[in-house]
C-alpha cells in the first residue's frame, strides 16, 4: 500500500507541475535582478517609456491628424434622380432620369491660411511635447537622487550601528571592570537599539525611492533597481541674468504660444476672406425617353449680404483671440524670468549649504567623536559625551547627503527652467 500512495502522489505532484497557471504563478515568483543604472541611462530610460509621454506623442499625433483634415480638399458629390414616376416605390415607370456630380472649391488662399492655422497647432503639440520630456527628465533626476541619498543614509547608519555596536562592548568591558555605572550599559543598549530602528525605517525609504523611480522609467513598481552614479558637490553656477535670456530663447511653452500667435494671425486672415466665398460647381446629364440627352452645367456660391454678421462674429473673435495670445505671451515671459531667478537662488542656497557641511560641520563633528571616544578609553569622558558626540556625527552626516540631494535636485529643476542643460556650449560660467 505505501508504494501504491507514493505512486499516486508522484503522479499528482507531476500534473500539478504541468498546470501553466501553476507553472506561471512559480514564475513570477522568482525575483528579478536588480537594473543598475546611471542618471543619464535613467533619463533616458524615461523618455523612452514614460506613460505620460506616451500619452503626449498620441496627443500629437490626434493633432497632425486633425491638420490633415483641416487643409484636406472636399471630396466631390454625385447625384442620381428618376423622373416621371407613377408612384413613389414604382421605379421602373420613370420617363427620365439625372445623374450630375458636384465640386465644391475653396478660393485657393485660404487653403494655404488653413495649412498655417494647421501648421501653427502641430508645432504646438511638438513643444508640449518637449516640455514634458524635460519635466519627465528632472523628474527623473530627482528620483534617481533620491534613491542615491536613501542608499547613502544606509551606509551611513550602517557605521553608526557598527559604532554602536563597538561602543557597547566597550562599556561592557569597563562594566566588568567595575571603571562605569551600570547606566552607562544601559545608555548603550538603548542607543543601538535607536540605531536599529533607524536602519529599519531607512529600509522602508529606500523601498519607496525604488518605486518612485520605476514609476517614472515605465516599470512594475515592484521591480529592483540601484544606483549606479554617486552623488557630489556640482560644480558653481552661472549667472542668472544670462540664464533668463537663454530660457526666454529654448523654453518650450514661449515657443509653442509663439507658433500659436502666428496660427492665430492667420486665422483672422482666414475669416476676413469671408468676401471671398467658396464657389460650387456641378454637371448633370439629363435623360428623357424619346428624346436627346442634355447637360446642364450650374455655379453657385453664397453672397455675404449681412456682412457685419461676420465682422462682429468670426473676425471678431479671431482679433480678441489674437490679443489675449499676446497677453498670455507677455505674461508667461515674466512667469519664465521669475522661475529661472528663483530656481537660481534655490540651487545656490543648496550648493553653499552642501559646501559648508562638506568642509566645516562635517570634519568638525567627526574629529569632536574621535577625541569624546578616545576620552572614554581613557577615562577622561562619561558615557553621555560620546553618545551625543556619535549623534551629532550621524546628523551631520545626514545633513550632508540631504543637502547633496537638495543641490543636485535644484541643478536638476533649474535646467527645467532654463529649457536647456546647463553644461551646453550656450551656457556660460561666471567664475
Amino acid at each position: 500500500m505505501s508504494y501504491q500512495w507514493t505512486l499516486v502522489l508522484t503522479l499528482v505532484g507531476t500534473a500539478l507541475a504541468a498546470v501553466p497557471g501553476r507553472a506561471a504563478c512559480q514564475r513570477d515568483s522568482v525575483p528579478h535582478a536588480a537594473l543598475v543604472l546611471t542618471r543619464r541611462e535613467a533619463i533616458d530610460s524615461a523618455l523612452a517609456h514614460n506613460p505620460q509621454l506616451r500619452i503626449a506623442r498620441e496627443q500629437l499625433a490626434q493633432v497632425r491628424a486633425q491638420g490633415v483634415e483641416a487643409t484636406a480638399f472636399p471630396d466631390p458629390t454625385l447625384s442620381a434622380d428618376l423622373t416621371g414616376q407613377t408612384g413613389a416605390t414604382a421605379f421602373r415607370s420613370n420617363t427620365g432620369s439625372d445623374v450630375g456630380i458636384g465640386l465644391s472649391l475653396p478660393f485657393p488662399a485660404k487653403f494655404w491660411l488653413r495649412h498655417r492655422v494647421s501648421g501653427a497647432d502641430v508645432a504646438a503639440a511638438e513643444f508640449n511635447l518637449v516640455q514634458q520630456q524635460q519635466q519627465t527628465a528632472s523628474q527623473t533626476a530627482q528620483a534617481y537622487d533620491a534613491l542615491i541619498v536613501a542608499l547613502r543614509h544606509r551606509s551611513d547608519l550602517l557605521e553608526g550601528d557598527s559604532l554602536a555596536k563597538d561602543f557597547a562592548k566597550k562599556t561592557e568591558v569597563r562594566f566588568n571592570a567595575g571603571s562605569v555605572p551600570r547606566l552607562d550599559v544601559l545608555k548603550a543598549r538603548v542607543d543601538l537599539a535607536q540605531a536599529e530602528n533607524d536602519l529599519l525605517a531607512n529600509q522602508r525609504d529606500i523601498g519607496n525611492a525604488r518605486a518612485a523611480l520605476n514609476r517614472f522609467l515605465g516599470r512594475p513598481l515592484g521591480f529592483g533597481i540601484d544606483a549606479a552614479d554617486t552623488l557630489a558637490v556640482p560644480e558653481e553656477l552661472p549667472a542668472p541674468d544670462s540664464l533668463v535670456a537663454i530660457a526666454l530663447a529654448h523654453r518650450p511653452e514661449l515657443l509653442g504660444l509663439a507658433r500659436q500667435r502666428s496660427g492665430a494671425s492667420a486665422a483672422t486672415a482666414l475669416a476676413q476672406m469671408y468676401l471671398l466665398p467658396d464657389v460650387d460647381l456641378g454637371v448633370s446629364k439629363n435623360m428623357a425617353q424619346g428624346t436627346a440627352s442634355t447637360y446642364t452645367t450650374s455655379i453657385g456660391f453664397s453672397v455675404p449680404l449681412f456682412f457685419w454678421n461676420h465682422q462682429r462674429g468670426e473676425v471678431a473673435e479671431a482679433r480678441h483671440r489674437e490679443r489675449e495670445l499676446a497677453a498670455t505671451y507677455a505674461d508667461l515671459q515674466a512667469q519664465v524670468d521669475l522661475d529661472v531667478r528663483t530656481t537660481h537662488a534655490s540651487a545656490a542656497t543648496a550648493l553653499q549649504q552642501a559646501i559648508y557641511l562638506r568642509d566645516a560641520l562635517l570634519p568638525e563633528a567627526r574629529r569632536a567623536y574621535e577625541i569624546a571616544l578616545t576620552s572614554y578609553g581613557l577615562g577622561g569622558s562619561s558615557a553621555l559625551d560620546v553618545l551625543d558626540a556619535r549623534r551629532t556625527l550621524l546628523d551631520a552626516e545626514g545633513q550632508y547627503a540631504d543637502a547633496l540631494g537638495a543641490a543636485n535636485d535644484a541643478r536638476a529643476d533649474l535646467e527645467r527652467a532654463v529649457g536647456t542643460s546647463l553644461e551646453s556650449p550656450g551656457v556660460r560660467h561666471d567664475r
